[in-house]
C-alpha cells in the first residue's frame, strides 16, 4: 500500500490551452506502472471550464462541490451537481466546468495509454457555453 497526505502535491493552475477562466487542479494519484489510473481534484470559479477533449480509456467524474455543466458532443448541455458522478466513454468528445455564477469541484480519473490521458481539442467559446 502507498499513502499519500493530503496536501503533499502542490496545486496547479490551470493552463489557458486546455482551460477557460480560473481552474485549480490538485493531484491526487499519478500514473504508476503497472497502474495506469491518474486522479485529480479539479475545481473552476464560476464561468471556468475546460476545452473540448476526449480521453483514449474514459473519464470518470464524481462532483464533489457546487454546480456545473457538462456537455458531450452533438447532446444538449446537462447540469451537475455535488454528489453526480459522470461517465465520459473512451473518445467521447466533451467538457465540463462550473456554471456562470456557480464554481464546481469534481475529482476526476482517467486511465493512461502510452503515459497519454487526454486528448485536447478547440475551446468552448461563450456563447455555446452559456446556450
Amino acid at each position: 500500500m502507498i499513502l499519500t497526505r493530503a496536501g503533499s502535491a502542490p496545486s496547479q493552475r490551470g493552463s489557458a490551452e486546455w482551460f477557460t477562466g480560473t481552474v485549480r487542479i490538485d493531484p491526487i494519484h499519478s500514473p504508476t506502472g503497472p497502474s495506469r489510473m491518474g486522479a485529480a481534484s479539479v475545481t473552476f470559479e464560476p464561468g471556468a471550464r475546460s476545452h473540448w477533449h476526449t480521453h483514449p480509456l474514459g473519464q470518470l467524474l464524481i462532483v464533489t462541490a457546487g454546480r456545473g455543466w457538462t456537455q458531450c458532443a452533438g447532446e444538449a448541455k446537462a447540469e451537475i451537481r455535488a454528489g453526480d458522478v459522470i461517465w465520459c466513454p473512451p473518445g467521447h468528445k466533451h467538457w465540463h466546468g462550473a456554471t456562470s455564477d456557480t464554481a464546481m469541484t469534481h475529482i476526476a480519473l482517467q486511465e493512461a495509454v502510452d503515459g497519454r490521458m487526454v486528448d485536447w481539442l478547440e475551446c468552448v467559446p461563450d456563447d455555446q457555453y452559456l446556450a
